[in-house]
């Protein structure tokens, strides 16, 4: 009988793979969704114009500075700048497009003279970083009840939805109008002038009061499908408490969802503090806003078309492009999508 033969220990490493082969990797759901939306050029460029907008935004104070002007100062008024008219004698803008020049990139606002550059992107500023926050708020409250209703049931459930039925009952347009006056009337004299920073809290609380139920209905359907799935029941039959299985095995399954709802909620948030800014119960004067330049506006279209131009081509392309950004990412995540 012969000795067994010793084994090189070459011959015990891993085989190279073949020059010019390419070595088999497993991709994670993340990053399978990454490739997805890479792919996607209307998503790309929708998410670069979306970053750009919030970038704008952030650098509003740079970019006034560069410009040379503020969103305060009445140009058209201030004797300082006497030397350079920019109004005639009717209040209008002199020069071609609203007044546009070197000096006022976007032209300027009649009657007073504002400079409409610096109002538009302090006013970007003012409704993103609103709306961002509001959005927020929203999509954690709304994730929350969701889970607790969609995952315990019975009567945690049932409870939840009658609440949830209650505050939906409510025409949200007319209760923005009607609640606004009421929440700053409760803490505020109405003798005396309310401040920008409790008309934007008051805002963020109406705002998270009527409008967090969609994220919960949502959130609820889909944990009413995953809490029967066979991971959570091996999950309960190993011991593993209810706040654990919620946030392993559940938690993980619903961000899809509210990724894709939250791409949708928030161009719509803009859209609803813009609205409360036009109706005159939002931000008010001189704060700058994207509402309260469609308010004025309403007021010069028939002397100055031109006013509205900018803050309104503004408006439409953050709003597509976000809308479509949710659409891209919506395709992403699918993967039964042909993208």
């Amino acid at each position: 009988m012969t000795s067994p033969v010793a084994l090189d220990p070459e011959l015990e490493t891993d085989a190279e793979p073949v020059k010019g082969e390419q070595k088999l990797e497993g991709r994670s759901p993340g990053q399978l969704m990454w490739q997805r939306f890479k792919r996607d050029r209307t998503g790309v460029i929708c998410a670069v114009v979306v970053i750009l907008y919030f970038v704008v935004s952030l650098a509003a104070p740079l970019l006034v500075k560069l410009s040379g002007t503020n969103p305060y100062t009445l140009y058209g008024q201030d004797p300082t700048y006497a030397d350079k008219p920019i109004l005639d004698q009717f209040g209008l803008p002199l020069g071609y497009f609203g007044g546009v020049s070197g000096d006022h990139w976007f032209g300027v606002e009649p009657q007073y003279g504002r400079d409409l550059f610096a109002m538009l992107v302090y006013g970007m500023r003012t409704s993103l970083f609103m709306a961002l926050g509001v959005t927020v708020l929203l999509m954690v409250t709304g994730v929350i009840i969701g889970l607790i209703g969609g995952y315990f049931g019975g009567r945690t459930d049932y409870w939840i939805g009658r609440v949830t039925d209650f505050f939906l009952s409510f025409p949200q347009q007319l209760f923005f109008i009607a609640f606004m006056p009421v929440v700053t009337a409760f803490f505020v004299d109405p003798r005396e002038e309310t401040p920008t920073y409790f008309r934007a809290l008051a805002m963020l609380i109406v705002l998270w009061l009527l409008g967090w139920m969609g994220m919960a209905r949502l959130v609820r359907s889909t944990v009413l499908s995953l809490r029967e799935r066979e991971f959570v029941e091996a999950a309960k039959v190993s011991g593993a408490s209810p706040w654990r299985i919620v946030r392993k095995e559940i938690l993980p399954n619903v961000v899809t969802p509210i990724l894709v709802q939250f791409t949708f909620q928030l161009p719509s948030t803009i859209l609803t503090i813009a609205f409360l800014s036009f109706a005159g119960v939002g931000f008010v004067e001189p704060t700058p806003d994207w509402g309260r330049l469609f308010a004025a506006a309403a007021n010069y279209t028939e002397q100055d078309p031109a006013f509205l131009f900018f803050p309104g081509t503004a408006l439409v392309i953050f709003v597509l492009a976000f809308n479509l950004l949710g659409d891209s990412v919506r395709d992403a995540f699918d993967p039964k999508s042909g993208r």
